[in-house]
C-alpha cells in the first residue's frame, strides 16, 4: 500500500491467482466492465487468448478527503511463465485466489494454492485472501467438492480469508469477491466513494 499524502492518494495493489484456465482474466474483464472501464484494462494475451504474463488495470475511486487508486493485475496459470509471478505478486495488498470448481482440476488448484504459499511462507496468513469458487454453474457430478478443497488447505491459520462463489462468465459473484478484499483491507472503511477516471 502506497500513501500519496500530497495529493491524498491511497495505492493498492490487488492481484487474481489461481491455475491456467480457473477464470482470472474473465473475472477481472468482468469487474472492469461493471464499472464502464473495460477500456482501461490491459492484457497480453496469446494467439489463442490465454494470458501470457498478466492482466492490468486501474480503478480509481474519489472520497471526500482522499482517493483510492486500486492496481488490478492477473497472474498467469501457465506454467511456462512461472517466472513472472513472484513479479506480479510483489508487493501485493490482497488476492483473489479463483479456483477452477471442475472436479479433475483439484491437483491443479492445489499445486497452484501451494506454489503461492511458498512464496510467502508465513506472511500468507496476513493477507487478506478471498477464495472464489469458479464455474460454480457446473452440474454437481463434474463439480469440486469445495470442502475437500479449503480442508486440505487449512483454512484456521488465515487471519482475514472468505469463501466465494462465482460464475465469471455471467458475472455472479464477481463483484462480491472485489467487495469482500475492498473490506478485509480497510475495516473501518464506510464511505460513499465514486469512480473516477
Amino acid at each position: 500500500m502506497i500513501f500519496d499524502y500530497k495529493n491524498k492518494i491511497l495505492q493498492v495493489k490487488l492481484v487474481y491467482y489461481g491455475p491456467a484456465m480457473s477464470g482470472k482474466t474473465t473475472s477481472i474483464k468482468y469487474l472492469f466492465s461493471y464499472f464502464n472501464k473495460g477500456e482501461k484494462l490491459k492484457s497480453i494475451d496469446s494467439s489463442v487468448g490465454r494470458t501470457l504474463f498478466f492482466d492490468f488495470g486501474v480503478l480509481n475511486f474519489k472520497g471526500a478527503d482522499w482517493s483510492l487508486k486500486f492496481l488490478i493485475y492477473s497472474a498467469t496459470g501457465q506454467d511456462f511463465y512461472a517466472s513472472t509471478r513472484p513479479a506480479t505478486l510483489n508487493g501485493v495488498d490482497g488476492l483473489i485466489f479463483v479456483v477452477d470448481s471442475r472436479q479433475s482440476y483439484l491437483q491443479h488448484n492445489l499445486r497452484s494454492w501451494n506454489e503461492l504459499k511458498s512464496m510467502f511462507g508465513n506472511q500468507i496468513q496476513e493477507i487478506p485472501i478471498i477464495i472464489s469458487f469458479n464455474k460454480h454453474d457446473l452440474v454437481n457430478d463434474l463439480r469440486l467438492n469445495d470442502n475437500q478443497f479449503l480442508r486440505l488447505i487449512d483454512l484456521n491459520r488465515f487471519r482475514y480469508i472468505s469463501i466465494n462463489k462465482t460464475i465469471a462468465l455471467r458475472g455472479q459473484g464477481i463483484l462480491d469477491a472485489f467487495n469482500k478484499l475492498i473490506s478485509f483491507i480497510f475495516p473501518q472503511l464506510t464511505i460513499n466513494m465514486s469512480l473516477t477516471n
